[in-house]
């Protein structure tokens, strides 16, 4: 009998690529996304079922997952993949703004998997994969927002991780490295409105253009192939690297000291503290 997975934000980018993939191998898929559109997956499938849900939105949220369950009869998997980002100075943010990262990337994340859990503890089974970033690996500058809307996912996770596993119920991370051109990128900018303050343009120019030949990248494919490789884990094992970016930044903060860590992040991007 096939599984099922439950996957936030699938409307475009790493969503979107990891229902592809759980379809490719066989899986059901309850595809997630604020305005239902099937067509974003060609063609349809019976496999598939594409439906409302906006994580900001505990009604939403409720008639979301009860349909999943309703669809497919269980849900073995929940990817928490719903995020938005943000760059720019945090001086420059608006308290509005930094609301709205929290109340998607996190609190976002945490409902939904509150909706979930009272199934997969009532069938002593299920995994519950929430995808955070690389800049929890280092906070990179100019994302002090984005960061901590995901440090906080991290710091959920590893606590949830030992309090699930004592109703069989696992939890994983998923860290993706830097995507050129996703909807991060899109909605980074629809965030920041151009609002770099004269005294940090020069620093935020040279950050992007740094950005702009960042060397290693990380594809919406490799962050679907870490969810699935995290959903079907059956170690204890938590974080799960996505990407050769991410991967080569988790070596190093694992494996330096943080002395050597910062100074390695200060030299890639031509940081100079005053």
């Amino acid at each position: 009998m096939a599984k099922t997975a439950l996957i936030t934000g699938c409307s475009s980018g790493y969503g979107r690529a990891a229902a592809e993939l759980f379809l490719e191998q066989g899986w059901n898929v309850v595809a997630t996304m604020r305005k239902p559109n099937p067509d974003v997956f060609g063609k349809g499938s019976d496999r598939l079922r594409v439906i409302a849900m906006d994580v900001t939105d505990e009604a939403s949220i409720s008639r979301g997952v009860n349909d999943g369950i309703a669809a497919f009869g269980t849900l073995d998997v929940l990817v928490n993949n719903a995020g938005i980002g943000h760059f720019g100075p945090f001086e420059a943010v608006a308290a509005a703004t930094v609301r709205e990262l929290f109340e998607t990337n996190t609190f976002g994340l945490m409902a939904v998997a509150q909706a979930v859990i009272p199934h997969m503890r009532e069938r002593g089974a299920g995994t519950i994969v929430n995808v955070s970033s690389s800049v929890c690996f280092a906070g990179m500058p100019l994302v002090s927002v984005y960061a901590a809307s995901k440090f906080a996912v991290e710091g959920f996770s590893e606590s949830l991780a030992f309090e699930m596993s004592s109703v069989g119920v696992r939890v994983k991370l998923v860290e993706p490295g830097y995507g050129p051109g996703t909807s991060f990128q899109v909605n980074s900018a629809d965030r920041m409105g151009g609002a770099v303050p004269p005294a940090y343009q020069a620093y935020a120019g040279q950050l992007l253009e740094v950005m702009r030949n960042p060397g290693l990248v990380t594809t919406a494919r490799q962050v679907a192939e870490g969810i699935f490789a995290a959903a079907t884990d059956e170690t204890e094992r938590l974080r799960f690297p996505a990407g050769p970016d991410s991967e080569q930044l988790a070596q190093a903060r694992w494996h330096g000291s943080d002395e050597e860590f910062r100074a390695g992040i200060r030299e890639r991007f031509r940081l100079k503290p005053r």
